[in-house]
């Protein structure tokens, strides 16, 4: 039996028992880390597979899981609150978090560098080339995190565009983020009425057209409705907290056996809008089993791992969303550039690391050529640095880089670097006992006054008809 063999039958057991990959591995063998590891490519030996199989055997699966879907194609103002839905004891609550962004790492870094103040302002610049049809405005958002980016261009949109109806999609497989991005939209639907808002844990592949191609997958697809009553973000406020039932029963990720990326265990759609704007909305709200794409503009955030494969983010993610254009329609992807001193830390750590190995003349070309003929009416813009390139920074106070740099200061920056480089957790636990770490942060922020970091965007146009 070779790892993939291993691990594709660990993945099964997880899946029929509701055991997170971590808790098996602590369960059967003491090591948390077991599938990541054997996934990157770790061995074990013959009496620690002996010991996987004979836990499997102790504890076998208790019958299939039972599967909950509920479709609400046609609203039902009048229905009460969700009562509260029972946790299951037996479930690891890992299984609802991202699987490749530790919580605590992603929530220091949004919230002590600029970032997310800075995409939102280059993905704004976008709506002054776009030109919407009838009858909305059509946006999607390739990787929603925790909606900062998203909710700035939506109040972007509306200063622009103040009285065309939006239609908003937004893709996250995260339960965390997909909470917090409501949190943060009941202001939207108060000051732009005419608004329908997606969310949906589909694939690249999928989620533009909300319809899964999987035969398999659609018939347990969770298709869900919330007009809202009221017109007081008070209220909006309200009913979105009442759906935290609803997400937290159907909005679940797992571990794909085959590549390691976080996958859901059922498709989701959630649509919102405002009831008393359903009937200008009608054109708009989307139906169950499919809709067009023809975005105007399509939002790629760090959409894709820098380490993954250049096929992989040209086929699986750039090339679908490309597809997803409409006319005069344009497709902004930023991710992470490095050559900055957060990187610095980075290679004062781990001399040979290079984390970002394709820029973006790269994966621009290998998309045209994943594309194929249907590249025609499409315009490939890498642009110079001076626009392309862009630059955040991590919030500090002139007196906090000085000869006494705060332990407070040195963890966010610490923090901030491996975030960015996508640092492993099983390297850091080699550098983290010595304080190496640390020295290196602490020399970077004196020689550099500072801390910050460099994104790279691109842009594809389709041709206006």
């Amino acid at each position: 039996m070779n790892a993939q063999q291993l691990l594709e039958e660990i993945s099964d057991y997880c899946r029929q028992t509701g055991l997170a990959e971590s808790t098996f591995g602590r369960r059967a063998v003491n090591d948390g880390k077991l599938a990541a590891r054997l996934r990157n490519g770790g061995r074990i030996t013959t009496d620690t597979l002996d010991r996987i199989h004979g836990f499997m055997a102790a504890h076998p699966p208790q019958g299939p899981r039972p599967i909950v879907i509920e479709r609400a194609r046609d609203a039902r103002p009048a229905a009460p609150p969700l009562a509260p839905a029972q946790p299951d004891k037996t479930t690891d609550p890992q299984r609802n978090f991202r699987f490749f962004d530790n919580r605590q790492k992603y929530l220091l870094f949004v919230n002590t560098c600029s970032e997310k103040w800075e995409v939102a302002s280059r993905v704004s610049e976008e709506l002054v080339h776009i030109h919407p049809r009838p009858p909305a405005v059509r946006v999607f958002d390739a990787g929603v995190g925790d909606g900062s980016v998203l909710v700035r261009v939506m109040r972007a949109m509306h200063d622009r565009f103040p009285h065309m109806p939006f239609y908003t999609v937004g893709k996250e497989i995260s339960l965390e983020d997909v909470r917090l991005t409501l949190q943060k939209m009941s202001d939207r639907f108060f000051e732009h009425p005419a608004t329908v808002l997606v969310l949906t844990n589909l694939a690249y592949a999928d989620a533009p057209w909300l319809a899964v191609k999987s035969l398999n997958a659609a018939s347990s697809l969770v298709w869900h409705e919330l007009p809202l009553i009221g017109n007081s973000a008070h209220r909006f406020e309200q009913q979105i907290i009442d759906l935290e039932p609803f997400l937290a029963l159907n909005w679940k990720a797992g571990v794909s056996a085959r590549t390691g990326n976080p996958i859901y265990e059922r498709p989701v759609v959630l649509v919102i809008y405002r009831e008393d704007h359903r009937f200008l909305l009608d054109p708009i709200i989307p139906k169950p089993g499919g809709t067009l794409a023809n975005y105007d503009l399509v939002i790629a955030s760090q959409p894709y791992r820098a380490r993954s494969s250049l096929e992989f983010k040209a086929r699986r993610v750039i090339a679908p969303l490309a597809r997803a254009l409409g006319p005069g329609g344009r497709l902004i992807a930023i991710h992470s550039h490095g050559h900055d001193p957060g990187m610095e830390i980075i290679q004062r750590v781990w001399p040979d690391d290079h984390p970002f190995i394709h820029d973006r003349h790269q994966i621009l070309k290998a998309v045209k050529h994943e594309l194929g003929t249907t590249a025609r009416d499409l315009n490939f813009n890498a642009y110079a640095d001076n626009r392309s390139l862009f630059r955040y920074v991590m919030h500090t106070l002139p007196s906090e880089i000085s000869d006494s740099i705060g332990t407070s200061t040195l963890f966010a920056a610490w923090n901030a670097a491996i975030y960015v480089a996508q640092v492993e957790d099983d390297r850091l636990a080699e550098v983290v006992a010595d304080g190496r770490y640390l020295d290196a942060t602490r020399s970077v922020l004196r020689e550099r006054g500072g801390l910050w970091f460099f994104d790279e965007s691109y842009v594809i146009s389709r041709r206006r008809v």
